[in-house]
This record gives C-alpha cells, structure tokens and sequence, in this order.
C-alpha cells in the first residue's frame, strides 16, 4: 500500500504539539519562533526534506527484510533510553537458559549471551536471523513468529520480547505464547514503544530500496490491554518501566530540520514501555 509522505503536515502537527504544550508558562520567545515557522510551512515558504514523496506500508516480513540492512547503523533514540532499563533487570537474574522472542538481529540475544544464557533467538525474518547469527554465533536461532513460537511448553527459564509487539494488532497472542514457553518461577521482559509515541507520532519511516520510503505498522497498545493481556494469561506484574525521551532526533530527517520544536514536542515524554513479569511458581 502506497501513501504520499506529508512532510509539512508532520512538521505541522509537531510544531502545534511543541506550542500546545509550552502555552502557558512557555518561553515568549520560544512561542513567537513556533508560530513563525508554522506561518512559513502552512503557506509553503520552507522547502522540507523528503516532501511530497510515496511512501509504501509493508507487512512485517518484507519490511524487516529491507529495514535489516541499515536497521543497527542508525542512532536509535528508543533502543538508547530501553537497554539501560532492560539490561538493569537482566542483570539481576540468574544465569538459565533464555529465549529471545523476535530477535531482529539479534540485539538482546547478544546481552543474554554475554550473561551466561543459553539462549534461542527467534525471528520470522530471515534476513533478519542472518544477521543475529553474526551477531551471536554461540546462540541457537529457530525461524518463527511471536504468536506461534517454535518451543516447547515450560522449556526456557527467560524470555525477552523487544520493541516487537507493536506491530502485532493485539498483545494477547504474543504475551500468550511467551507465558507457555517459560517455567513456573521464570521471568517476562516486554518493551515496547510507547502508546504516546505512536499515538502522537505514528510510524517509523526507513528508506527501501535504494531512494523509496517505507514503514512497518506500529499499532497503539495501552497499559490496559498489556495488563489483560498478562492477566489472562495467568502472569503476575513485577514492574513497569516509562525511559523517557533523551533529545535524540533521526539524523536527516524532518525532526532535524525543526529540532527545537520536536524536542520540546517530546521532552519529559516516555517514548518506551518496559514490563517485568513473572510466571507464578
């Protein structure tokens, strides 16, 4: 599915949430810039980066088969300001043998390895497994997806679960599956990017091919719905954890080019999720 790229409506709607958010007590200062650029990009005086350009919605397989090639070469302000809180709780926990459920490339099935875990990466992508097998050479790696995950009942003592379950349209299946496949006494970690991000921002657009753009669909799961999730499925919550926004902006991209607006747009905002759960002895 093909989309026109509205760069201007983005700046837009950025600008507008970083004045709606500083109009009382706000800098005056600040406030007159942003509504200056917003006069300059409503009546089209700036030329901005990327405008007017298709982008094109890809389901999970094809996007990260693309998305594999640059996806560890871009600063990430999300994986920046999870992998302290995540790697924080890891390594509080025994040493057992771990799955790492949606790998990608295999970002945290390298952190469990390097902890002492014996550890199963999975992925639907193989592209992306290609790449966790470089990654992670001491890991086992299995093709599978999140909602059917090729393990046994009651067979790992870990699983990790990384800014994957967004592009699931419901948690149940994924947290459902992740609870099957941990013994009684083990342990959940689930990151996610959070609802406010995608609710305010949408989707994370990456280049295709050689000059297109394309994204992944990043759908909104509040608090509530992880919470029936984990409750269904029997789990108990440890721990909830909110990083917030750390004023990195995607190099080259239209944020950039509005860098004062969009990071008071997001400053103070938790841009990831971080649940702790157990499976109850």
């Amino acid at each position: 599915m093909s989309h026109e790229f509205r760069a201007r409506e983005l700046v837009l709607g950025i600008e507008g949430l970083a004045l709606l958010r500083n109009a009382l007590g706000g800098d005056e200062k600040f406030l007159q810039e942003r509504v200056e650029e917003i006069r300059r990009f409503a009546a089209g005086d700036e030329r901005l980066p990327d405008g007017g350009v298709d982008v094109s919605e890809l389901d999970v397989a094809e996007g990260y088969a693309s998305w594999s090639v640059v996806y560890d070469s871009l600063p990430n302000s999300y994986i920046e300001v999870e992998e302290p809180v995540l790697h924080g709780i890891l390594d509080t926990l025994p040493v057992g043998t771990a799955l790492d459920a949606a790998c990608g490339t295999g970002r945290q099935t390298g952190a469990l390895v390097a902890r002492g875990h014996r550890t199963i990466g999975v992925d639907q992508s193989p592209e992306m497994l290609a790449k966790a097998r470089e990654r992670a050479p001491e890991a086992e790696f299995r093709a599978g997806r999140l909602e059917s995950l090729p393990l046994d009942d009651d067979s790992v003592d870990l699983a990790v679960c990384s800014l994957a379950m967004t592009h699931l349209e419901d948690v149940s299946a994924g947290v459902a599956e992740l609870a099957r496949v941990v013994r009684p006494g083990g342990r959940i970690l689930v990151s996610d990017l959070h609802p406010f991000v995608i609710a305010l921002q949408g989707q994370c657009v990456f280049v295709h091919g050689s000059d297109e753009l394309a994204f992944v669909r990043n759908h909104v799961h509040l608090p509530g719905h992880y919470l029936k999730a984990f409750t269904d499925a029997g789990l108990r919550v440890r721990g909830l954890h909110e990083p917030l926004f750390n004023g990195r902006l995607a190099p080259g991209g239209y944020e950039e080019f509005i860098a004062d607006a969009a990071r008071a747009a997001w400053e103070g905002l938790p841009i990831v999720i971080v649940w702790d759960v157990e499976v109850p002895a």
